[in-house]
């Protein structure tokens, strides 16, 4: 089950199904693959966009570059987005994403004596079908949209949410899983949002045997299980913290919860849960069972447990970022190796009715990259001819040099350039 919030959850989120199948059904399973898409950044040359793999090898199957980036009116997968697939942070054991992943298989198999079966390497590439209608997202929810979801085709999409995979693990026969992946969502730019992230999805099934000696109807029971074992889960992670649980709203369970923590002085939402929609298990073959399903954020999480201030560093290849973490150990704070100041630059632009916030990060991220700390909307107003405008801040720093006058301009010069001409605004 997929939830949402700052540094990204899963599909369970208040504000989008997903905190971001099959056309591609040969492709139902990846493998980790080298990849030479991080760049090295020179403090002695100009900063370059990654350069994507123009083949990866995803489960034994080789995908060139032209399956994911096409020139399609259907298509809105740029080659940075590319460039990340395959990388699978999650799946370093070094890595705080990694190392949180593991603390989590930690929990279920102390707790559950192995009974989770785990799924780290699934395809990322999955159908409409699995992405949106295998879980009753309605049809017209914000989330399908092009504004929202990275489009291979009409038909297939990069997942917003590992909960794509639940259908088709449910229908193979699997009641106990845990499913963790990287995840794409077209978003907004700053601290605690990035296109691709990391999510886990938790499922466990019942039957009438589990229930029918408890005196509990089945949702009840389901319920009560799930509050217990997500409580305990939040004490392996955070330690004797107070918790609340608030009613919440998801197409794909009913009853819906948000588990928060009070955590360094204030509320935290750490997941989202609930009761599996009956229909989903249903068209799954199970229509006799009953089921929790838990979503929730790696990166969230490891921010708050690693103190890690800017969600950018999870894909530094820096040795002062990487070599402060270790496997299993868990809550080892960042310690900061640099703070280098940051740029400002502003840009104002008459808006058409097509215009979009998602757009417009999309488009700076394309030329300046992980360069790009922050984009905000500092000022609007509408004209006497119900003319639009925005200005727009965009703070440039490296979180691991010092950027020169020099290249900041000439990366300022090409964004108002292709924010002109990819979105056909009116600078100002």
């Amino acid at each position: 089950m997929a939830v949402v919030s700052s540094a990204h959850s899963t599909i369970f989120s208040k504000t989008s199904l997903f905190h971001h199948i099959n056309g591609f059904k040969r492709f139902s399973f990846c493998l980790p693959f080298s990849s030479s898409a991080v760049a090295s950044l020179s403090s002695k040359k100009k900063w370059r966009q990654p350069v994507a793999s123009s083949v990866l090898e995803l489960g034994g199957i080789k995908i060139a570059k032209d399956d994911v980036v096409r020139d399609d009116p259907t298509n809105n997968v740029p080659d940075t987005i590319f460039s990340k697939l395959g990388l699978q942070l999650h799946r370093r054991n070094n890595h705080p994403l990694g190392i949180l992943k593991n603390g989590i298989y930690e929990y279920f198999d102390t707790n559950f004596s192995n009974m989770f079966h785990k799924f780290d390497d699934l395809c990322p590439v999955v159908s409409v079908k699995q992405n949106f209608d295998d879980v009753l997202v309605p049809a017209d929810h914000v989330s399908r949209s092009y504004n929202d979801t990275y489009y291979v085709d009409s038909q297939t999409v990069l997942r917003c949410h590992t909960s794509a995979h639940q259908a088709e693990l449910l229908r193979r026969g699997h009641t106990h899983f845990l499913v963790t992946g990287d995840v794409y969502r077209r978003d907004s730019i700053d601290s605690t949002h990035y296109p691709v992230f990391h999510q886990m999805e938790g499922v466990r099934v019942f039957t009438p045997d589990n229930w029918e000696a408890s005196g509990l109807d089945p949702t009840s029971y389901a319920a009560e299980d799930l509050k217990k074992s997500l409580e305990g889960l939040a004490r392996h992670l955070f330690g004797a913290v107070e918790m609340r649980w608030i009613d919440a709203y998801f197409p794909f369970t009913n009853p819906s919860y948000e588990l928060e923590i009070y955590f360094q002085g204030k509320w935290m939402e750490v997941l989202g849960c609930g009761v599996m929609e009956q229909e989903i298990l249903k068209i799954s073959g199970r229509s006799n069972s009953v089921a929790w399903a838990f979503g929730l954020g790696l990166e969230r999480l490891a921010m708050v447990l690693f103190d890690i201030p800017d969600i950018r560093l999870f894909w530094s290849t820096d040795e002062r970022f990487t070599s402060q973490f270790s496997e299993g150990q868990m809550g080892v704070k960042f310690k900061p190796f640099s703070k280098y100041p940051p740029c400002y630059k502003d840009m104002s632009f008459w808006i058409n009715d097509s215009f979009t916030e998602n757009n417009l990060c999309e488009v700076i991220r394309g030329i300046a990259g992980d360069l790009i700390e922050e984009v905000s909307l500092i000022d609007n107003f509408t004209n006497k001819k119900g003319m639009t405008s925005h200005c727009y801040r965009i703070a440039y720093r490296s979180m691991e040099r010092s950027l020169t006058d020099e290249e900041i301009n000439d990366l300022q010069w090409q964004v108002r350039e292709q924010v002109q001409n990819k979105l056909n605004v009116v600078l100002r």
